[in-house]
């Protein structure tokens, strides 16, 4: 009997193309015996002292706050909050569109029953330490010039697969199959063509 996959997957929750692949990974659990963990990566610690558009950095300056709460929730309730918290702030970002930091982890706190004064410490530096290391952890894999996604399959990491749509069901396997296949193999780097679409969520 085959042994259960260890997936670890590293987010944003800012990102849109991570949450697609995120929820691609959700539907991956239902037809893959793989056993997930959910890993915090920070978008704002990888594009620090990068030359940016003016508005482009702005986002990056205003995007600690989920990180930085994500991670404190994290030690003080157990890893389990890192996907219920994901999952909430994913739906407020990415499906209801709530661009405001403050409002989405105000509301991610309230509907994963988690203590409303978590949210200060999106106001403090005092937790980037860890953060930074579980980012850290993630980027070492697969190197400093990709961003978010990062999945590591069996120990095996690769940014991406960077996806606009989410398949479901056989689908979601398959692709599933075929992405931890190809990253197996220790001399395959790169696979791309140029994107058309920004992420679809229905």
């Amino acid at each position: 009997m085959a042994s259960r996959q260890h997936v670890d997957f590293w987010f944003d929750p800012i990102c849109p193309f991570a949450w697609a692949t995120s929820r691609w990974i959700k539907e991956v659990e239902k037809v893959r015996d793989i056993e997930v963990f959910w890993n915090v990566m920070s978008l704002s610690v990888l594009n620090e002292g990068r030359d940016l558009p003016a508005d482009y950095r702005a986002k990056m300056d205003d995007s600690w706050g989920p990180v930085r709460v994500i991670m404190k929730a994290a030690q003080e309730h157990g890893d389990q909050v890192k996907d219920q918290l994901y999952t909430a702030m994913g739906e407020l970002f990415h499906y209801e569109n709530l661009t405001d930091r403050d409002e989405v982890i105000a509301k991610a706190l309230q509907q994963t029953g988690l203590p409303a004064e978590l949210a200060a410490a999106a106001r403090t530096d005092q937790n980037d330490d860890a953060l930074r290391a579980s980012h850290e952890v993630g980027i070492s894999k697969v190197g400093q010039d990709v961003g978010t996604p990062i999945v590591a399959v069996d120990g095996v990491a690769f940014f991406g697969p960077v996806i606009t749509r989410v398949p479901k069901g056989e689908e979601a396997g398959k692709m599933f199959d075929a992405a931890a296949q190809l990253a197996a193999f220790p001399y395959f780097f790169e696979l791309k063509r140029s994107r058309t679409e920004s992420p679809v969520f229905d």
